[in-house]
């Protein structure tokens, strides 16, 4: 049997929706809406400011958000602009690579903020010109890990048919999650926390390529299924934060990032740059001091962070993107913390 070609990363692309929200302006209408109704507001308003955002893009302009909202609502919003960004970001990723829609012969499509059956995948088929018999690969619920596994799933597929052309397209749309009717902490939080964005990716088990994608692998947590989700109502989804991530993180992230690394037959010192999910301010950090990297090591996760907000699954091949125009060193490896409570992480090797 012939040994198994390496799979290459063969484009990468990110895209956003066009409404811009700046986070001085996000902290003005949070104020207006919860201060008068919600006693803790005012304390918790200042995360807003410590969040290290600066502005935001989201799927609807900010008056949409301001009405009241129920589930079959929201999941009309989902569809239309999930679907549009699905084919923005795809379309991009594939001029990078200079290949057809015809040319893919898997799509892996990763979201956990919308529920559409068919897929995103399947509504964009016919507009985009995928081919009847493309295969099909929708993936709900990894949350904020989805960028990573779901790289990680896509190489394992191009590595059973060598020669295919698997497509990634990842799309997040947390705003669409946003919950005036619910006074909690955790909802606050993520109103000052979330955008909304996607990312493509194009891998092939050729052997050519610049980039290598070497494997991926996942370290679950047992008894932390509470620590990040979603929870379901006649409204829609309300984001769950039932312990706090920053300090999870310096305590329990590098026992398990090192155990992945053993089980891709590495340790530490053979990655040159760790590729981190921004999840906010504090959770860089805590990943820094968890790492033992040095302050401000991470900065490029941070800049993401400002820019965009934590969008989710895509917010990784934001920083990845990134990295990669400044240049990769030999060995790069991206990670994210996602529910379950999960890490998952793929290695990145230049050629």
């Amino acid at each position: 049997m012939a040994a198994s070609k390496a799979v290459s990363l063969k484009a990468l692309a990110t895209a956003v929706p066009g409404n811009t929200i700046l986070q001085s302006d996000a902290a003005e209408v949070a104020t207006r809406v919860f201060e008068s109704r919600y006693s803790e507001f005012n304390r918790l308003k200042s995360v807003f400011r410590t969040a290290g955002i600066h502005k935001r893009q989201m799927a609807q302009p900010i008056e949409w958000y301001l009405e009241p909202k129920n589930w079959p609502e929201r999941g009309e919003a989902y569809l239309d602009s999930a679907t549009l960004l699905f084919i923005e970001a795809a379309q991009l990723v594939l001029d990078q690579s200079n290949l057809m829609p015809a040319d893919i012969d898997t799509i892996v499509t990763i979201s956990s903020t919308g529920i559409a059956t068919p897929g995103l995948e399947a509504r964009a088929l016919n507009e985009m010109g995928f081919r009847r018999d493309v295969k099909r690969v929708p993936v709900f619920g990894l949350g904020c890990a989805g960028g990573t596994s779901g790289l990680a799933l896509a190489t394992r597929l191009a590595q059973a048919e060598p020669g295919t052309n698997v497509l990634i397209v990842i799309v997040e749309l947390c705003s669409l999650s946003f919950r005036f009717d619910v006074l909690t902490k955790a909802n606050v939080v993520a109103t000052a926390l979330f955008g909304d964005g996607a990312a493509a990716a194009i891998v092939n088990a050729d052997g050519k390529g610049e980039i290598i994608v070497e494997g991926g692998q996942e370290y679950t947590w047992p008894d932390t299924l509470n620590i990040m989700g979603w929870s379901v109502d006649q409204a829609g989804l309300g984001v769950i934060f039932d312990r706090a991530i920053p300090p999870f993180a310096r305590e329990h992230l590098a026992p398990a990032v090192d155990s992945m690394l053993g089980e891709l037959g590495m340790n530490r010192d053979d990655v040159g740059r760790f590729a981190f999910h921004p999840g906010g301010q504090k959770v860089v950090a805590a990943i820094e001091s968890a790492m033992e990297l040095g302050q401000g090591t991470l900065n490029v996760e941070r800049d993401v962070l400002r820019d965009f907000g934590n969008m989710s699954a895509p917010t990784v091949f934001f920083v990845l993107e990134r990295l990669m125009k400044k240049g990769l060193p030999k060995r790069t490896l991206i990670s994210a913390l996602g529910p379950g409570f999960t890490s998952s992480c793929v290695s990145l090797r230049a050629a």
